[in-house]
């Protein structure tokens, strides 16, 4: 399926690796021109050459901390008019909310609901008046689901997700969706520093532990990169103008529930 978005300009928040790096490379596939974003200069550089070699997409590489207001000018600079925008941003760490304190919540907030409300307010107007325009926040599973020791991604994320069900009723008629992307369990290094963790308080070698989870999922596996950002791409195409307001749960069957 041609999604009907190349020539188009993105910016890919936290796209070194991971899940947004899955929706970069998807992206670029298309042919969609991007800037991506991540701290880490030289795994970002890294990443922006083996996209373009893998797709012969324009990519422009920025290194800053788009949770401050000088890193997220940075960005714009590089993209002034985006046509799309993926926001990401690694989850805060976990815990017992007893222990956190207000500038705990105040740097989950910034990172996990701020800075996408903050990319959303500098680019949507233009979105809107050129008549296009597609906003994905990558968020969590925990937002459908609600993990106890993640309380800090839970309420920040969810705090975006309501901000976002009335703002994307309003952008749609003028051509512009914001959706959400839930992740559930994918193999990134995330998850693998999560499972080798595990791996040492158990005294099982990580291949182990890792195995074991996959075969305790509904689908006997975790989640790609890749799969992520087909999904990703499609909620960008010219094909999902009529998606707006919705949240994608993405974790291969592992909530329970119905609705």
């Amino acid at each position: 399926m041609d999604m009907g978005i190349k020539g188009r300009k993105a910016i890919v928040c936290a796209a070194s690796k991971g899940l947004g790096k899955g929706c970069a490379m998807a992206l670029a596939q298309e042919g969609v021109d991007l800037v991506i974003n991540a701290r880490t200069k030289a795994e970002l550089e890294a990443t922006a050459d083996e996209i373009r070699r893998k797709t012969g997409a324009k990519v422009t590489p920025i290194a800053v901390d788009v949770t401050t207001e000088a890193g997220r000018k940075e960005v714009l600079a590089a993209c002034p008019k985006p046509d799309i925008i993926v926001n990401n941003a690694g989850g805060p760490p976990p815990g017992d909310f007893r222990d956190w304190t207000r500038d705990d919540w105040i740097k989950a907030i910034d990172a996990n609901m701020l800075t996408p409300i903050e990319f959303i307010k500098a680019t949507v107007d233009g979105m809107m008046e050129r008549g296009f325009g597609r906003i994905v926040n990558i968020t969590s599973s925990s937002v459908k689901a609600p993990i106890d020791i993640l309380g800090l991604s839970n309420g920040a994320r969810s705090g975006l997700t309501g901000f976002v069900a009335g703002v994307a009723r309003v952008t749609v008629r003028r051509g512009v969706t914001i959706n959400g992307l839930l992740p559930g369990p994918f193999a990134t290094d995330r998850l693998r520093s999560t499972y080798k963790m595990r791996a040492t308080k158990s005294g099982r070698s990580f291949e182990e532990e890792f195995k074991a989870g996959e075969n305790a999922h509904p689908a006997g596996r975790f989640g790609t990169p890749e799969e992520f950002g087909a999904a990703c791409a499609f909620l960008c195409s010219v094909h999902a103008g009529y998606i707006t307001g919705q949240n994608l749960l993405m974790d291969g069957g592992q909530y329970p529930g119905t609705y």
